[in-house]
């Protein structure tokens, strides 16, 4: 499951080590030593294996709540998350990423879409006059939930919701269709008309049951409002 999530990011180069081959066909021994590289998800999961005392961080619980909002990773206290993830990742911060700090327990969870709009720095480039970027990247690394319209080869039709800003506030639009990768060999995304599904930077990453497309859902109308509230704070004090 972890590799299903991260490999589309990884591909693209924007995380992971460089030659990730492995992640797509290497044996579970070779997904575990590369996903120690993810500079994103690895504090994450190593955060909430502490927090939790599930000793292995690859753990399917761990990586299911991550990946997906939900789950065991919903339960922990927003504060000692918090502590516990930037002792871990505020070393590798440097100055650029000077807003890590213990606010951030008011948008924190414990996973991926906290990352997203809360601790990389996309939703804080939003409002300067150049924001078809930024909303880019947030919607593309973003999990997205959707329904499987058609089938294409490699490729699906799935009916989902884009991220759009209306205003000075982020919400999600009408379903639309977006086109999305299927690997149905090496990272058995198998997936047919009608079959609910998660995508990531463009590729599904298998299918959803109803339970956690709900989950995914929660978490993600949970880290919008919790981010439009920073967002309208911001344009607030920033006006004369």
């Amino acid at each position: 499951m972890f590799a299903r999530y991260a490999y589309a990011p990884n591909q693209l180069g924007y995380c992971g080590p460089a030659d990730a081959r492995a992640l797509h066909n290497g044996s579970s021994a070779d997904i575990r030593a590369l996903a120690r590289q993810f500079s994103g998800a690895w504090p994450y999961l190593r955060a909430m294996s502490r927090l939790t005392g599930i000793t292995d961080p690859l753990d399917r619980r761990l990586v299911e709540s991550y990946w997906l909002g939900g789950g065991i990773g919903a339960d922990l206290d927003a504060d000692a998350f918090t502590t516990e993830l930037l002792a871990i990742i505020g070393p590798m911060a440097g100055h650029y990423w000077s807003y890590l700090n213990a606010d951030l327990a008011e948008e924190a969870a414990a996973n991926h879409g906290f990352h997203v709009f809360g601790v990389y720095p996309w939703t804080r480039l939003l409002g300067r006059g150049a924001d078809e970027h930024p909303i880019r990247i947030l919607d593309s690394c973003r999990i997205t939930w959707g329904t499987v319209v058609a089938r294409d080869g490699g490729a699906a039709s799935v009916r989902c919701r884009r991220l759009v800003l209306d205003g000075p506030l982020l919400r999600l639009s009408a379903p639309a269709l977006q086109r999305a990768e299927v690997d149905d060999q090496h990272l058995a995304t198998e997936v047919t008309v009608g079959d609910q599904v998660a995508v990531h930077w463009g590729r599904v990453c298998g299918r959803l049951d109803a339970g956690q497309a709900r989950a995914l859902a929660i978490s993600t109308a949970r880290q919008l409002q919790v981010t439009n509230r920073r967002l309208t704070d911001t344009l607030r004090n920033v006006r004369p």
